[in-house]
């Protein structure tokens, strides 16, 4: 029975204005449900824990990322990490609590991770691994990890040493600038090299310390190389960056990069390109930065709950100098 009130309404409304306002409340109701879309009606939130802003890869990374998320329509909460775990389990800790729909990050080191993830796990929010992994035991902290195999960057840059110096008469002396002490990339590209060049008992790593991945520290620890290390044929460098603060320290101490001191790198920098171009450094190992596109896609469907594959590697190259001269015009990084 309809009430004088509402006869009221009825009259000073026409039908069709009724009918359009019960059905835009019909349509706020499937809105504000969240339904199968997973994104709570608006935007999907994304917490994204960077690392830092240690490198030209980091800088690229990062842009890739916050670019990617605007196309992508995701709103993204991002922080930098500075190159502290602490602060990135923060940052985690922080997004648990915003209650953000998915949670991103590139661990600064492997270890320490499984209380937060398990927070994050209590808390229904899915976690994405990012460039770096964590040793965790336990892989339904997370629900995939997507970036590069670092081991095989490791093998490849000591497949090109093993045929640059196959026909080497004597040792062959090495000295290696590691990335961030712990972290996925410098284990594991250590240990592809090594796997490599122990086949040959006449390569030798004389010197290996970190150089935090930083280009500052790269020429830092490359000057005391020079000044321990009285025959040094080769350079190992975990990153472009180091390998660019190491040329400075060479080129400082008379000697010519690239001739002098052989140099083989990871990542593929612009600036890592054009020294290869320029014949400062002998051989570029990828590791491809932009991983935005591929990041905002598995957001998407985590976020509506669908499964995903647990490991995504990215597809990468190497460079010579032919290479470098060709991919230089339209390197975006």
């Amino acid at each position: 029975m309809i009430s004088a009130d509402l006869g009221v309404d009825v009259a000073r409304k026409p039908w069709t204005a009724i009918v359009a306002g019960v059905a835009g409340l019909l349509v706020l109701t499937a809105c504000g449900g969240g339904g199968g879309t997973g994104d709570g009606g608006g935007a999907i939130t994304l917490g994204f824990a960077q690392v830092g802003a240690e490198s030209g890869w980091r800088t690229a990374n990062t842009k890739s990322i916050q670019d990617s998320a605007k196309a992508a329509g995701i709103e993204l909460k991002f922080s930098d990490a500075q190159q502290k775990q602490e602060n990135q389990i923060t940052a985690i800790r922080s997004y648990i609590q915003q209650k953000v729909k998915v949670i991103a990050f590139s661990p600064v080191v492997e270890s320490g991770w499984d209380t937060v993830l398990k927070e994050a796990k209590t808390a229904n929010i899915p976690v994405i691994l990012t460039d770096r992994a964590v040793d965790s035991q336990d892989k339904t902290l997370y629900k995939t990890f997507l970036g590069s195999d670092f081991v095989a960057e490791g093998k490849k840059a000591g497949q090109w040493l093993t045929k640059e110096f196959g026909s080497a008469p004597g040792d062959v002396n090495i000295v290696e600038l590691q990335g961030t002490t712990g972290s996925a990339p410098a284990n594991d590209r250590k240990k592809g090299f090594a796997d490599v060049i122990s086949a040959e008992p006449k390569f030798k790593v004389v010197a290996s310390q970190t150089g935090e991945f930083t280009r500052a520290k790269g020429k830092e620890v490359m000057e005391a190389f020079l000044k321990s290390q009285p025959k040094i044929d080769v350079l190992y460098a975990h990153n472009d960056d180091m390998a660019l603060g190491a040329i400075e320290a060479i080129e400082a101490a008379g000697k010519v990069p690239g001739k002098d001191i052989k140099i083989v790198s990871v990542d593929g920098v612009r600036d890592a390109l054009q020294a290869l171009a320029d014949g400062k450094i002998n051989h570029v190992v990828e590791c491809n930065p932009l991983l935005g596109p591929q990041l905002m896609d598995l957001v998407k469907k985590v976020a509506a709950g669908e499964q995903v594959p647990p490991r995504i590697e990215t597809a990468e190259t190497e460079f010579d100098q032919a290479a470098a001269k060709a991919a230089l015009p339209q390197r975006q990084y």
